[in-house]
């Protein structure tokens, strides 16, 4: 979750407000001396890495009955002993996350450019699994899981933690998640805490039920709290807390680019790729014991830190705040970064003014600026009453307060201060799979992927307003196969090689569109497409992933054509077919999303009542065969 070391006493919104324009106007000049201290770095090589979120779960045999175990911080401090002591050559690091049942692995090391390296990927994945299993109980078990599908009913956790009311959690007043589940790190509970008080009343999410032949019509959940009567939506889950969303795993990549102006392109031409993998990774249909009609957790975990107030979401007149803000802090990006991006940027941005006018006479670019300007509508979440008068020349937490809370589907990151580690993006939006191959399968497509834009200098921006249209289809139940989603038709640039070509032979009405690329700005011109509505088309999945003649070239025949380019070792070159061959399969819908089996096997369950409710058994079956799954024993 970001930025962990803190000294000091943590502040509370009241506490805290009084600073929050002190952390603005400090994290500006952070910004701005790390950026020109760092603007012309060249040559940084290609590194990457993934991040897994795991949940420990712990099986009632007798009962038939699976709960969360609060054991994530004890776990965490274990795993982390190696590391605290400095030992070299480590295979992982481990991270604690929001909820006390989870912990967060990684490689010791980033990953390089090398093709062999892709048929590490999976191994160092079940090492990291291996590591965790042999620090558990008989009964519990480590699982890659999105979303835990009892989450949130009575007895949950393990040790169970009875609610009475909101009054039973001070920090989240929630009726469903105890606060004993959150971790005790202090960022962790001050973030919510605050959030709930900078928005002036408790989170709301609301979420479209299933509708089966025997489920309530309205479906409407007794509660016993006035306000949660109040935010709840007939025929939806109501769920009131951070916990439902960031209590979720995820599985996300971090690329180091070579300089800040690849870092931008990355950034860009990734950004319509995040719906696409969205859907493609959805594996989250249950929801506190329901089923519910999406498949992914998006918009779950974007109502979960929702810190708008009613002014913010325009429901009240402005007067207390600056803004009417469209998006939760967590949500799809809403502006493109690199230079001949800008025409794509067609929503209305909420900015600092005073902040981009500051980027601006500093040097930075117009887009760039405006990129921080929005980040900057935001207030910190958190501070440390030790971490507020910093060195703005060699220090970044207060830049870092605000940036790390704008939980976007890519984040552009600056290299740290004083660190060799060069400008960064972030892939964040796939779901957790459940085994480690199919976790490996996702990192190793998308960092191909990348490969080819670069190597092949494609170009995939489109209007930023259908990449939102897109996030929001992608969400839906079955939108692999129910959906279609907006994509640029030609990715072709003038300077794509003639392999490429012959891959993209197809004439489109954004020919005329593409675009010189210079070793030095990628982009050697602006010349917009003539008209942006006829940029794009709408397509399956099946035909962006695996290509459609005289339609779209394909991003896995692209890929396929790149790695006949390259060398590739006999075994990388047999994992990565692999690999390729279950996202294509994915996409054509011959393999089920993770959450269309799920959806299959709670709804054809034999205790299943046509209710859209999953029982404590239902839910014991379910994740007795997930592990089994994994472990490769079904």
């Amino acid at each position: 979750m970001g930025l962990l070391e803190f000294d000091g006493e943590p502040l509370t919104w009241e506490k805290l407000k009084p600073y929050v324009e002190h952390v603005k106007t400090h994290g500006i000049q952070q910004f701005l001396h790390n950026y020109r201290r760092l603007m012309q770095r060249p040559g940084d090589i290609l590194k990457w890495g993934d991040e897994v979120e795991y949940m420990i779960i712990k099986f009632d045999h007798t009962n038939r009955k699976v709960q969360l175990s609060l054991r994530g911080e004890e776990l965490c401090e274990i795993l982390q002993e190696k590391e605290k002591k400095k030992m070299k050559n480590l295979t992982s690091l481990w991270r604690p996350e929001y909820a006390s049942y989870m912990v967060e692995g990684t490689p010791g090391v980033p990953y390089m450019g090398y093709m062999a390296q892709f048929n590490v990927v999976e191994a160092n994945m079940k090492m990291r699994r291996k590591e965790v299993q042999e620090l558990l109980n008989d009964d519990e078990q480590i699982v890659s899981l999105t979303v835990f599908p009892r989450l949130g009913c009575i007895d949950f956790t393990y040790p169970p933690h009875k609610i009475t009311g909101p009054e039973s959690n001070p920090v989240s007043r929630s009726l469903f998640f105890p606060d004993e589940a959150i971790t005790s790190h202090p960022r962790f509970p001050y973030v919510f805490s605050n959030i709930r008080l900078r928005r002036g009343k408790k989170i709301a999410i609301n979420i479209p039920i299933f509708k089966d032949t025997n489920t309530p019509s309205p479906f409407v959940e007794n509660l016993n709290d006035p306000e949660s009567k109040a935010a709840a939506k007939p025929d939806h889950i109501y769920m009131d807390c951070m916990g439902f969303g960031m209590g979720n795993s995820c599985l996300q990549l971090t690329f180091q680019a070579c300089n800040v102006e690849e870092a931008k392109l990355l950034y860009d031409h990734l950004a319509p790729v995040c719906p696409i993998m969205l859907a493609l990774s959805a594996a989250s249909p249950l929801y506190k014991g329901y089923i519910s009609d999406i498949d992914a957790r998006w918009q779950v975990i974007a109502a979960s830190v929702d810190d708008r107030t009613n002014e913010e979401m325009g429901n009240e007149p402005l007067k207390n705040n600056k803004h009417v803000i469209q998006k939760s802090r967590y949500d799809s990006i809403d502006s493109f970064l690199s230079s001949n991006s800008k025409i794509f940027n067609d929503i209305n941005l909420e900015v600092d003014e005073e902040v981009k006018s500051t980027l601006l006479n500093a040097g930075i670019d117009d887009l760039l600026a405006q990129h921080i300007a929005h980040l900057w509508i935001r207030d910190p979440l958190t501070l440390f009453s030790k971490k507020i008068d910093l060195d703005d020349e060699n220090e970044a937490d207060h830049f870092e307060n605000i940036q790390s809370t704008n939980w976007q589907s890519m984040r552009f990151k600056p290299p740290p201060p004083g660190s060799s580690i060069g400008w960064r993006v972030e892939f964040r939006v796939c779901e957790a799979q459940l085994t480690d191959f199919e976790n490996a399968a996702f990192v190793v497509f998308i960092v191909l992927l990348t490969r080819v834009i670069l190597t092949y200098k494609l170009d995939f921006l489109m209007p930023i307003s259908k990449v939102d249209t897109n996030m929001e289809k992608s969400q839906k139940n079955n939108a692999i196969l129910t959906e279609k989603f907006h994509f640029r038709k030609n990715v072709m640039t003038s300077q794509s090689p003639a392999c490429c070509a012959q891959l993209c032979s197809f004439k489109s009405n954004c020919t005329e569109g593409s675009v010189p690329w210079d070793k030095n700005t990628h982009y050697a011109n602006e010349i917009p497409p003539p008209d942006l509505s006829e940029c794009c088309s709408e397509m399956t999945i099946d035909t962006i992933i695996n290509g459609k003649e005289d339609e779209f070239p394909g991003f896995i025949p692209l890929i396929r054509r790149y790695l006949d380019s390259v060398e590739v070792g006999v075994e990388a070159r047999c994992s990565i077919s692999e690999y390729l061959n279950l996202i294509g399969k994915r996409a054509s819908g011959e393999y089920m999303s993770a959450a269309q089996w799920i959806r299959h096997f709670v709804t054809s369950h034999p205790e299943y009542k046509h209710d859209s409710v999953v029982s404590d058994s239902i839910a014991y079956d379910l994740l007795v065969h997930c592990d089994q799954i994994e472990k490769g024993t079904v």
